[in-house]
């Protein structure tokens, strides 16, 4: 089965499958163990990444949608950008898949891509255009979509329209219900696998590493196990599995003699960290691998299709998961989000203290428990009232349409308190009035694996009634985050600009506002960034 590419008209598939290297579900899942509070998440990913393309360098970012065929109920879009005809090759990609009205994705939520961006932006540099990843923008933010009463998914869609005639932004948010406190839910057992390779050395890479364990080791119970596997060159058992209960200052003492050494093979680290969690796995225990680095491989495989098998299989037999955190101002986020993709597991990035606290302390802690397993939405386009849309990120969560409603493919898995968003760009019809779209989430009870759906829509009136800056503040934020997102990504070439862009001095001053009127930090966060792109840009 062909997926769908996620938007119409049709367009080619694309290029290669951008993976996910480690970032923070390490930290997740072990700090989501020590804290009681903030939500966190597992992320979802697409049918069972049998096929993982190999990695071929840069990876091709949205291209403009094409135009509909020629007939009464398909009008041709105008997009700005180059367009790509149903059966036509444009060079990159394969002839585009038949014109469909759905868009079908397991759901993911990573931020790492936003993480790394942030940090290599307040380096005063403009990050490479292949690690932009627009869906961790988006979801680096709190939403305002209400929790469910039960287990499952609440349904939140809306939107607001753009500058350009006829396009507007449509918000898909979906929310669990926060989760039980930390003395309720089931132990961790927890396998941190840490680099210490030479380039670990520079300030904020270890030393940001074991300040974080040290934090983790503190917070986690006194029944959640750990391990520690280092790997440089080769790959050592630093701890094997063990209790916490009277063994704290032992964990201590193991994290603070980890010092940076020579070359780095993943290779050995994650093999062996595998090793280490299938002998140490406990029953009715979360069991979960926690790789922390840099990511820049050097020696022994270098490239991520050798270990996918193998981590596949341990999570298929064992039910044990890959969380990557990411460190450093060189990051392999390619590398690094393959590795974890197959895991099962959820990246994140931090380049200082205050960020570490946050992840391991007030994002990752709902993971240990699960509120859905293989969770997948899609979304239904009126074609009365849609003459285009295209879904914004999500490149490598594709789900083949058919395969919705197939609870043997692979989706994500999503813990308590979470929230998924996916931003679409839609281009009504002239005179467009009633039903525009249906989004609806499926995914499995997590014990005895019923499934589960539910739904939300929306009419034109709520993609046309207001301009987005001039929407409620957490839409705005939703969508200045993909407006700086496509402006980096675009920079690349291959992408079409989120359509109603605005200046960066205009964006820089929209986000600013928001972050006076929000009083967030991250909103802050995301307005520095802004400005910092507008600097270096013009």
């Amino acid at each position: 089965m062909t997926p769908r590419t996620g938007s119409w008209p049709p367009r080619g598939p694309r290029g290669t499958t951008y993976g996910r290297l480690l970032a923070a579900v390490a930290a997740g899942a072990v700090l989501l163990t020590g804290c009681g509070h903030g939500g966190g998440s597992d992320r979802g990913r697409t049918a069972d990444r049998g096929a993982v393309a190999p990695d071929s360098g840069r990876r091709h970012g949205n291209p403009a949608p094409a135009p509909a065929p020629a007939g009464p109920s398909h009008a041709a879009p105008s997009d700005g950008g180059s367009a790509v005809q149903q059966g036509e090759d444009d060079g990159r990609r394969p002839s585009a898949p038949p014109a469909d009205y759905l868009s079908t994705f397991a759901l993911d939520v990573d931020t790492a891509s936003y993480g790394y961006a942030r940090r290599t932006l307040a380096d005063g540099n403009v990050p490479d255009p292949d690690t932009i990843r627009p869906e961790e923008f988006v979801n680096s933010f709190r939403q305002d979509y209400p929790q469910p009463e039960g287990n499952g998914f609440s349904v939140t869609v809306d939107g607001a329209r753009t500058g350009d005639p006829n396009w507007s932004l449509m918000r898909v948010g979906l929310a669990t219900r926060a989760g039980k406190s930390s003395a309720d839910r089931p132990p961790a057992a927890l396998t941190f696998v840490v680099d210490i390779s030479g380039s670990m050395a520079e300030p904020g890479r270890l030393d940001l590493v074991r300040r974080s364990l040290d934090l983790m080791t503190d917070r986690l119970r006194g029944d959640d196990s750990v391990a520690v596997v280092a790997f440089s060159d080769k790959a050592e058992t630093r701890l094997p599995m063990t209790r916490l209960d009277g063994n704290r200052r032992r964990v201590h003492e193991v994290v603070d003699r980890l010092r940076p050494t020579d070359s780095t093979n993943v290779e050995a680290g994650v093999t062996r960290g595998y090793d280490v969690a299938v002998e140490g796995r406990r029953e009715g225990a979360t069991n979960r691998v926690v790789l922390l680095s840099d990511a820049l491989a050097n020696t022994g495989a270098t490239s991520a299709d050798t270990l996918l098998e193998r981590i596949g299989a341990v999570r298929r037999a064992h039910g044990i998961t890959l969380f990557g955190v990411g460190v450093g101002s060189q990051y392999n986020d390619a590398f690094m989000e393959r590795l974890v993709d197959r895991g099962d597991g959820h990246t994140v990035y931090v380049s200082d203290e205050e960020e570490a606290r946050r992840v391991f302390c007030d994002e990752l802690p709902a993971q240990i428990e699960l509120r859905a397993r293989d969770a997948k939405a899609q979304v239904s386009f009126d074609p009365r009232n849609v003459e285009s849309f295209r879904l914004i990120g999500y490149d490598n969560r594709k789900v083949a349409d058919e395969d919705f409603r197939d609870d043997t493919v692979d989706g994500g898995e999503v813990g308590p308190g979470h929230s998924v968003t996916a931003l679409y760009a839609v281009r009504l019809r002239p005179g467009a009035a009633g039903h525009v779209a249906t989004a609806t989430v499926r995914w499995l009870d997590p014990e005895g694996r019923a499934p589960h759906e539910e739904s939300g829509r929306i009419e034109a009136g709520g993609l046309t009634g207001v301009e987005w800056s001039q929407a409620g503040s957490r839409f705005q934020v939703t969508a200045a985050a993909a407006y700086l997102a496509s402006e980096l990504r675009g920079r690349g070439g291959g992408w079409a600009p989120l359509p109603g862009a605005v200046p960066l001095a205009r964006l820089s001053d929209i986000a600013a506002a928001l972050a006076t009127r929000t009083e967030d930090p991250e909103v802050r966060a995301l307005a520095q960034a802004v400005h910092q792109t507008h600097r270096l840009l013009t």
